[in-house]
């Protein structure tokens, strides 16, 4: 397992609660020894103006996934991980339903992580592929 600490789904979820993540409807569905997966309504919230889930919307997911999987890994009381580059490529058209992105690590460092991001359709069919780089820098206290 790759974790610090065993996270649990719970905890996840109710991170989000005034966040992008939870505007959008994100909800993380599965944690694995070495994975994270979440799902993400296309709808309305998440679609572009002809009626396809926005390619942004796909890099909020990814970046969701690929950040929380970083500080999932991570000493929170000695750093944190943050978003340093992120790219998206968008497959397949999709118009509603759910997208589901599963998170796996392709660099675990000391001072960066890079995450493959996969989004799939309801259908299971790949609609994006997206790899995050965070950097690991010193924890902050929220405040």
């Amino acid at each position: 397992m790759i974790w610090f600490n065993e996270p649990n789904l719970a905890e996840l979820n109710g991170r989000h609660t005034n966040h992008i993540g939870a505007f959008l409807g994100i909800e993380f569905t599965e944690i694995g020894p070495d994975f994270l997966k979440a799902t993400m309504p296309v709808d309305a919230k998440t679609h572009q103006p002809f009626g396809i889930l926005h390619g942004g919307s796909n890099v909020v997911l990814a970046e969701s996934l690929g950040s929380v999987a970083s500080n999932l890994v991570l000493n929170p009381e000695k750093n944190m991980g943050v978003g340093l580059e992120v790219n998206a490529n968008h497959l397949r058209p999709v118009k509603d339903g759910f997208v589901t992105g599963i998170c796996t690590p392709l660099h675990i460092g000391g001072k960066t992580h890079v995450w493959d991001i996969k989004i799939y359709t309801e259908q299971g069919k790949l609609s994006c592929v997206s790899r995050l780089t965070v950097a690991v820098v010193p924890a902050v206290k929220a405040g």
